[in-house]
């Protein structure tokens, strides 16, 4: 009977979705095996006779099924996706004007800071380099860099603080390319206070080596530091996440296997002389670098001893004595070069190929800047901005339907697949639970997630037991996203493209939640409440709490001065403000590196099987209609036609079964 259903084409048009599609290669269907040149006659014989019993590896062989050197599918599969509609319709006019405004003053004004922190006084520019005769940072970085292909990190950090602006923060980060591998450079910039560390330069630190912890990122130093400032050692020295943390991360990113290196290119006093002496490999530069932890004032204030720097911590006490150093050189160039050597025996994986191809969005990425929010009026359906971020304005979404107000889907940014989640409205209730659903999936695949953030700003507080009561509902659906997204293991990317107000930050991979990397674009807002909002409707109903008009006005510029993305980047809560019309380009830069490093491998298809089953064997299927103890657990025996590496199919049942509802039935219950 079963041989004259399998030779009814009208089964096999009826019941394809019946038959999954194996990972890695076309849809298996009993339709596919009917278009086979090989005999279908001889595939009923091997199922339906048990002494010929074969699984699906013979399949392959027999050409039945494509093996997995069948031939790609990944750029058929790139360009799937349905399109999205990007078009600007004529009543969103006005909003796009009104962001395109803002968003143009807000990169002038970020261009303008930018220029700002690269520049240096003349007299520390002549002291570094012809007094000292020293390199300048940029000039170091390009001599072990492969090229000019450099992300550098928080550019703003360290502008208009309580104690002054610390230009770049005194030390550059980022991440480029030595010898083919990525790695993060550290280099202090000795030009801005002589190299002393301040609280926001310890901070940068720290914060570049949680980066290369989190993406394994080789790690290289380019040490010229005077040491800690000290009518602010208090906010530098004594606390677990100060500069002593520098040292233990160091440690402890060696023992991960995380490759550091250290090149002494200046003074390296106090506690700075700990970053080359735990490093894997060191490398000093003949009378210019030196280690020592107070230097020969100190020495002759205390011993009345005179002893030069090189006597007292130069490359050939350090090479010769001490050995606290592995390699000397006698120039900048050498100790570059030699840097360039040590990262050529890393014997570091070789990094995954680069996506072959990939298509342009349909929408210019120029008109980003008219979708970047003025405020939370004047935000559009963040389809659009999708459709100019994503390789052919290509996107899978995942339940359209439900939660609105959150736009999950996966999608290609050159090449690469991440799953997006995007802020489309107010995170309501169903919006977390399709946000902590999709979040689950790209964990078990092990696809990067892409948070675009756009919160909604509270404006009004909870009056009604209704309110309360979904209020309560949503809170307890985001802390289930927040558990989630804690606990997703891939790579996360979070880009702040508007508001990034209260609790929805949390839920949407806030800097709390630590994202591998997080950006904002010019425009964004980082704070509790909206300034625009009427700050005090929250505290209105309590009798302790009054408030002027003119406070309400001082708090309000407070609010607006301190919610910037300026202020933001400058204090280290994000990891740099980019543009929005080169997002796609910085988005394809870090999904790069975290591909290349091995944080963002996906997993292929199983090179195993979940059981040992095969065609032919007589199994029992696990009774979920039960209703009383009276009735079996299991049904059967029932005889397997076909088997995948997870599932079986039995002639009785229209689905397949997946292996952990199906046990095996002994030779003396088949007899």
């Amino acid at each position: 009977m079963w041989t004259c259903i399998l030779m009814r084409k009208a089964f096999f048009n009826a019941n394809m979705h019946l038959f999954p599609r194996l990972a890695g290669a076309p849809t298996y269907s009993l339709k596919s095996q009917m278009q086979n040149k090989i005999s279908f006659t001889k595939k009923v014989q091997i199922l339906c006779s048990p002494p010929q019993v074969r699984g699906i590896s013979d399949f392959i062989q027999d050409g039945a099924l494509p093996s997995s050197g069948a031939k790609s599918r990944k750029s058929k599969n790139s360009w799937s996706f349905p399109v999205l509609d990007g078009t600007i319709k004529m009543e969103q006019m006005d909003r796009t004007e009104a962001n395109l405004r803002n968003s143009e003053a807000c990169i002038q004004r970020y261009l303008e800071l930018l220029g700002e922190s690269h520049q240096r006084e003349e007299r520390d520019i002549i002291r570094h380099t012809q007094r000292h005769g020293k390199l300048l940072v940029r000039e170091r970085l390009r001599l072990v860099l492969d090229d000019d292909d450099f992300f550098e990190l928080s550019p703003l950090a360290g502008y208009d603080l309580p104690y002054g602006t610390i230009s770049n923060a005194g030390c550059l980060t980022g991440i480029g390319k030595v010898c083919g591998i990525w790695c993060m450079l550290i280099a202090n910039d000795a030009t801005v206070k002589g190299g002393t560390m301040y609280p926001i330069t310890v901070k940068k630190h720290l914060r570049a080596q949680a980066i290369a912890t989190m993406n394994r990122l080789p790690t290289v130093y380019l040490v010229d530091s005077g040491g800690a400032f000290l009518p602010l050692q208090a906010e530098i020295f004594p606390d677990s996440c100060h500069g002593g943390r520098i040292f233990y991360n160091i440690a402890v990113m060696s023992s991960m296997k995380i490759p550091q290196v250290a090149v002494v290119c200046g003074s390296c006093i106090a506690g700075a002389t700990y970053i080359p002496s735990i490093a894997d490999e060191s490398i000093i530069i003949d009378k210019i670098g030196s280690m020592f932890i107070a230097g020969p004032p100190l020495v002759k204030a205390a011993t009345g001893e005179n002893i030069s720097v090189e006597e007292l911590g130069g490359a050939t006490l350090h090479s010769r004595i001490s050995g606290g150093i592995d390699y000397v050189t006698s120039t900048e160039e050498e100790a570059y070069e030699r840097t360039r050597h040590i990262v050529m025996t890393l014997k570091c994986e070789e990094p995954s190929k680069e996506p072959v191809g990939y298509d342009d969005p349909l929408y210019s990425p120029e008109e980003l800047k008219a979708l970047a929010p003025q405020n939370y009026e004047c935000s559009l359906d963040v389809k659009l901005i999708l459709s100019r971020l994503i390789d052919g304005s290509r996107f899978q979404e995942f339940k359209a339907e439900y939660g609105t107000t959150l736009v999950t889907g996966f999608a290609h940014v050159k090449g690469h697949l991440v799953g997006l989640v995007a802020s489309n409205g107010e995170l309501s209730y169903q919006a977390s639970l399709k946000g902590s659903h999709f979040v689950r999936l790209c964990r078990h695949r092990n696809v990067p997630l892409l948070f675009l953030l756009n919160t909604v700003p509270q404006t009004s507080a909870c009056t009604s037991p209704a309110q309360a009561e979904d209020l309560g509902r949503r809170c307890k659906a985001q802390a289930c996203m927040m558990a989630t997204i804690a606990c997703a293991e891939v790579p996360k990317i979070t880009l702040v493209i508007g508001g990034n107000f209260g609790n929805d930050s949390y839920a949407m991979c806030g800097r709390s939640f630590d994202p591998n990397f997080l950006f904002l674009w010019p425009n964004a807002r980082v704070a509790l409440v909206d300034y625009r909002s009427l700050t005090t409707d929250f505290l209105e109903g309590d009798e302790h709490f009054s408030m002027d008009k003119s406070t309400r006005k001082n708090l309000g510029k407070k609010l607006e001065k301190e919610s910037s993305a300026f202020y933001s980047s400058a204090r280290l809560w994000d990891d740099g403000v980019i543009l929005p019309q080169r997002s796609r380009e910085e988005l394809q830069h870090k999904l790069r590196e975290l591909h290349e490093s091995g944080a963002a491998v996906q997993t292929g298809p199983l090179d195993f099987s979940l059981h040992d089953l095969n065609p032919g064997d007589k199994v029992y299927i696990k009774n979920f209609k039960r209703t009383g103890a009276t009735q079996p657990s299991w049904e059967g025996p029932f005889q397997i036609l076909l088997t995948t590496p997870t599932s079986i199919k039995i002639g009785e049942r229209d689905s397949w079964i997946h292996c952990s509802h199906v046990k095996k039935a002994s030779s003396a219950e088949t007899d």
